[in-house]
């Protein structure tokens, strides 16, 4: 019974992650003709991981947009970007990870390719956990606001040295599509087509290891985890201690243990295997929190 659960919620939230995916990156014109959609709705940041450069792309990077804030303050674009987000945050915390994040759902179906998994040390696990926070400090917010061109700009480092989510839906398209641009390739598409393969590679044996280890945005959410309004609550009158929650969690979390965990992407498996129902989704408001303290 639970199994069958189980795979019902799966199909369900892998069917919302891939039409999230379809509908956000709708413009079937960028790719037809090359081009990349500047319209309207490329000012606002869709919640997820997403490529400004994609052909298909209809709203802008969130990361990319965070850089931006440090590329030039004059943008009054710019100045929204983390409010927005900290709003998201503080709303669903990581949910957004679980149900809206296409390159997710990608390395997801990697990983259900019949291969033998790697289960990474607990120890260097813990420590590897810490290295997207890392990213988000130094590539997303500090390189960009001290180091500055010549002309007065800084540079978007996460998206132009790292994001493999940038090499896979605007840099490959944009290559295969523009001859000009394939006549252009140098060493740093080469790097970043390594970094996108290794992750590829990764997410065959290892679930989900950039979300786990490398993406800033994750990171960002992961800040409002414990605070968001949305959280994972365990009836411990309920609860009969069997484990299967922990075992079913693929992100290493003990639902019963940290049930709002920094690391839990709120995908909602765990609730599904529970055999007494003891975990749950709530909605809590402000007022709730604001008296509780």
């Amino acid at each position: 019974m639970g199994n069958n659960r189980l795979k019902k919620h799966g199909l369900i939230r892998k069917g919302v992650q891939a039409a999230w995916g379809i509908i956000s990156n709708g413009y079937l014109k960028g790719f037809l003709t090359a081009s990349i959609y500047k319209g309207p709705l490329k000012n606002f940041c869709v919640p997820g991981m997403n490529c400004y450069s994609c052909p298909g792309a209809l709203g802008a990077c969130p990361i990319g947009a965070m850089q931006s804030i440090f590329d030039a303050r004059r943008r009054k674009f710019a100045f929204y970007v983390v409010g927005y987000l900290a709003a998201i945050g503080l709303l669903v915390g990581r949910f957004i990870c679980g149900w809206l994040c296409l390159f997710g759902l990608i390395e997801e179906l990697l990983y259900k390719i019949p291969v033998p998994k790697l289960t990474v040390p607990k120890k260097l696990d813990k420590i590897m956990r810490y290295f997207k926070y890392a990213i988000l400090l130094v590539m997303v917010f500090a390189l960009p606001f001290f180091y500055r061109s010549k002309v007065g700009s800084g540079d978007p480092f996460f998206c132009k040295y790292i994001c493999p989510v940038g090499t896979l839906e605007g840099g490959i398209p944009l290559v295969l599509l523009r001859s000009s641009m394939r006549s252009a390739v140098g060493a740093l598409f080469r790097w970043k087509f390594a970094i996108l393969i290794l992750c590829v590679l990764a997410s065959m044996f290892i679930y989900r290891p950039f979300c786990k280890y490398i993406c800033p945005l994750g990171a960002f959410y992961a800040l409002f985890q414990k605070v968001s309004l949305l959280k994972l609550s365990c009836d411990k009158d309920a609860c009969v201690n069997c484990g299967a929650c922990a075992k079913t969690c693929k992100m290493n979390v003990d639902p019963v243990q940290k049930p709002n965990s920094a690391e839990c992407i709120r995908c909602g498996e765990c609730t599904k295997v529970c055999p007494k129902n003891a975990l749950s989704f709530q909605r809590k408001t402000l007022n709730h929190n604001l008296s509780s303290k």
